[in-house]
């Protein structure tokens, strides 16, 4: 029998996470979106660090 993954088989490691680190994904995600929102190829790293860091102050 095939399981077939749903949105709440996806969401579930989000929705149970630490509010730490569901910040953190939430933040990397606005931050992705309005990189492509505005089709921008800079580097995201730093970007993706300063969240981080911030995060676990």
């Amino acid at each position: 029998m095939n399981h077939q993954p749903n949105i709440d088989d996806v969401q579930e490691p989000i929705v149970t996470a630490p509010p730490e680190v569901r910040q953190i994904i939430e933040q990397v995600w606005q931050l992705e979106k309005s990189r492509l929102d505005k089709k921008s190829n800079s580097h995201i790293n730093d970007d993706i660090l300063r969240i981080v860091k911030d995060a676990v102050r």
